[in-house]
């Protein structure tokens, strides 16, 4: 999509304060200037990249070979993000039977075996039968076969460039550089009515393993199920916690998935620190925004658009805190290029009709009409 544009004034630095958080959100690979106040506040000082799943997550069914190069989810991935100037990865941690956190998204392993497809949930499996599918840490033992199931019920080979064995919560505290920080989803299936002592005895086997391996790395627990944000929020003061949410474009049984607005009660009332939402839900509510920095809530988001720059982009003008992708290094190096101070952008301006348009070279930059203008035209945009 091409976006024609015109000088602007630099956008101020992002300053997003938040009450009962006593632990900074920020490695140490980000720029100076963060203010802790032990107990109290954080300070957001800068637009954060996140890596989705590690160095992104594997669309199978995708011709863009990007999202087929590294198996999503493992140390590897992790690494391999973190050559880049991304400040967090995210990643999904579920608890096997035996009380092992382990990091996998999907409520389900699928394998076949004797030309039959049978599944297992996750959450059933001991930490040993996990780790028997796909690669093995062993030389010369082969896993059980790995299939993901597409969302129109077709059955895929895991098949990526770079594989890994799976890995456990633990090995990623121990394994990946620890300048990186570590966006927690706790991972609950969307279409169970858990019990509140089953959630609370899951975050207890999470939370232990966090507190003995953390140590200085920068922790944020996020997750799509309402009661665990607040029961992992009471269980402990040392590390943010945000609600994740579809932001209205998908509608669950439990209204309080449902909506910015549900979202933002939630964490008032339970006294979380953030939303982490689809990025469709903000640009089709750009209102929402506002509202949320006002209340002094931090604003991450997630989804297809955030692999476009410019959609990036538009959102750091907006006040989001910072967005969680998948294509890392394409990403990193745009919003690089976006925050850099303007006498350190060489811009190249091409006269296009009677307009001039800053093309290579530089960040995209618009005034507030063509801001206006954009706000408006993005939902339509994300209908097609």
């Amino acid at each position: 999509m091409a976006l024609k544009a015109v000088h602007v004034s630099d956008v101020p630095n992002l300053d997003c304060v938040h009450d009962n958080a006593s632990f900074s959100l920020y490695p140490s690979r980000f720029s100076k200037g963060v203010d802790i106040e032990r107990a109290t506040s954080f300070k957001v000082p800068k637009f954060l990249v996140i890596g989705h799943r590690g160095n992104g997550m594997n669309m199978l069914q995708s011709s863009d070979l990007r999202m087929k190069a590294v198996k999503e989810n493992t140390i590897l991935s992790f690494n391999t993000a973190g050559k880049h100037a991304v400040d967090f990865i995210e990643f999904d941690v579920q608890v096997t039977k035996d009380g092992c956190p382990i990091i996998f998204h999907d409520n389900f392993i699928y394998s076949e075996e004797n030309g039959a497809i049978y599944e297992k949930r996750v959450t059933e499996l001991s930490l040993s039968e996990f780790l028997t599918y796909g690669p093995q840490r062993e030389l010369g033992l082969e896993g059980k076969t790995l299939l993901r199931k597409t969302k129109d019920g077709k059955y895929l080979n895991w098949a990526v460039e770079s594989d890994e064995p799976a890995c456990t919560l633990q090995e990623a505290f121990e394994k990946v550089n620890p300048s990186l920080g570590f966006n927690i989803e706790l991972k609950f299936d969307d279409y169970i009515a858990y019990q509140q002592q089953h959630i609370t005895d899951v975050l207890q086997d999470i939370l232990q393993v966090v507190f003995d391996h953390a140590n200085e790395r920068p922790v944020i627990f996020s997750t799509f199920q309402p009661d665990a944000a607040l029961v992992v929020r009471r269980l402990q003061n040392t590390y943010p916690v945000f609600f994740l949410t579809n932001g209205g474009n998908e509608i669950y049984e439990d209204v309080r998935r449902n909506s910015l607005e549900e979202a933002l009660k939630l964490c008032l009332d339970g006294g979380l620190q953030g939303i982490v939402s689809e990025v469709r839900g903000i640009f089709r509510n750009p209102g929402a925004v506002k509202k949320i920095k006002e209340l002094k809530l931090s604003l991450l988001t997630y989804g297809k658009l955030n692999n476009v720059a410019e959609a990036v982009y538009m959102q750091h003008l907006m006040g989001v805190d910072g967005v969680i992708v998948d294509l890392v290094r394409e990403i990193t190096e745009a919003v690089s290029k976006m925050m850099r101070p303007r006498g350190d952008v060489e811009e190249k301006i091409v006269m296009e009709g009677e307009e001039q348009v800053i093309v290579e070279g530089s960040r995209p930059q618009f005034s507030q009409r063509e801001l206006e203008f954009l706000l408006k035209l993005i939902p339509e945009l994300i209908q097609q």
